[in-house]
């Protein structure tokens, strides 16, 4: 199958692009390399080293004996996209090419804007460009469970059944987005919605939880394929960001008091459901929504799995929980549903402890490139507009 990765250069594209390769389908992309510049913005950088696109394109190719087919683009400019869809033919768009960062979002003005715009402009291009040149194509489009917000119901995938004064129907189940990002993802949602309605579109919406992890298996060892690991405030999701902190010997630091949960997933698991969403795509005109993740757990969980690897592993972890910059609940009823993948034949690979070996194995290669950025892990950027580092919330309470 022909499969187009917009976002190809990011955590989840690069590492999909091998996945897919490696399973016979045939690999474009694009990126304008923004996710490389706004960790830079931050102050950090990637813990395991980056190679530039054209290196990576030469250590794909020898790996796989097969060339990807790669452009840099705006998603923003319309007469991009509509070029390299006539170009390539996709039958497949999966589309990881958006600013993925609720932190980053919240900044300030000006990153709010982008991000918007970014986002919103560049999946309805792909949704024209789509209506144009490629009708039947399927798109898998990469939303977030953080759509859904933390309701104190049961959460479907996408869709529910409400009786309501005396008639049913089945809508579309309410978002609660809990920054600007999360807002674009469900206009994206929407957005899709309608193109699938009105023009006969295909579209399967990956509702994914938190990806962790760094490396899938088709990357061997060759440093030109890993991906990237951010560690950030902004770009390093939880569970990266505490392997980060525990190889350097920096407290894990959940934010408040601990008790938020998420679905999590590892990264090749993440690779997996993609996979089989792509290959078993839905029906002319049919909008879809897959949850994707493997187990829910709360980040003090988390930090105490990362703490018994660690010592395993010698690293002497400790916990310290950290003021929330956020604004979110911090204890609440989270019971997702996710059978959709399950049916369609997802087998998780790995347990959390299990893949935390392998993670930590790999980041104490770059344990110095880690302590070089130690700073970034504690974050400034706050809910309330203001720039302001969180402070151990055990200070707070004295």
């Amino acid at each position: 199958m022909r499969v187009f990765i917009p976002g190809i250069d990011g955590y989840l594209g690069w590492a999909l692009a091998q996945y897919l390769c490696a399973r016979g389908h045939e690999i474009a992309g694009c990126d304008l390399f923004l996710r490389r510049n706004w960790v830079k913005e931050i102050g950090s950088h990637s813990a395991t080293p980056i190679k530039p696109m054209k290196e990576r394109l030469q250590a794909f190719k020898e790996k796989f004996h097969k060339e990807l087919y790669f452009k840099e683009g705006d998603l923003r400019d319309y007469n991009f996209v509509i070029q390299i869809f006539k170009s390539f033919q996709p039958e497949a768009i999966v589309h990881l090419g958006e600013m993925p960062s609720a932190p980053f979002s919240m900044i300030d003005i000006h990153h709010c804007n982008f991000t918007q715009t970014n986002n919103i402009v560049g999946t309805l291009n792909i949704l024209y460009a789509m209506k144009e040149v490629c009708p039947s194509a399927h798109l898998v489009k990469l939303g977030t469970m953080g759509e859904y917000g933390t309701p104190n119901i049961d959460i479907p995938e996408g869709f529910f059944a409400i009786e309501y004064r005396g008639r049913t129907d089945t809508l579309p189940f309410p978002r609660q987005a809990g920054s600007w990002y999360h807002q674009t993802k469900v206009h994206d949602s929407h957005n899709i919605m309608f193109a699938c309605k009105i023009w006969g579109l295909r579209s399967t919406d990956i509702m994914q939880g938190v990806v962790f992890g760094t490396r899938i298996n088709e990357m061997g060892n060759d440093e030109s394929l890993c991906t990237r690991f951010d560690f950030d405030q902004c770009f390093g999701t939880v569970l990266n960001r505490y392997c980060a902190e525990a190889v350097i010997g920096h407290p894990l630091s959940p934010f408040g008091i601990g008790n938020q949960k998420r679905g999590f997933l590892p990264l090749r698991d993440s690779m997996q459901c993609l996979n089989i969403a792509i290959i078993n795509p839905p029906k002319e005109g049919e909008y879809r929504v897959f949850n994707q993740f493997e187990e829910v757990y709360s980040i003090t969980e988390l930090a105490e799995k990362v703490r018994r690897v660690g010592d395993e592993l010698g690293l002497k972890v400790k916990i310290a929980n950290i003021e929330n910059p956020r604004q979110e609940k911090e204890e609440h009823y989270y019971n997702p549903d996710h059978p959709s993948l399950l049916n369609l034949g997802y087998k998780p690979t790995h347990d959390v402890e299990q893949e935390l070996r392998i993670m930590l194995g790999d980041l104490i290669k770059y344990r110095d490139r880690i302590e070089a950025k130690r700073e970034v892990l504690i974050p400034d950027i706050r809910w309330d507009g203001t720039r302001r580092k969180s402070r151990l919330l055990s200070e707070i309470k004295q």
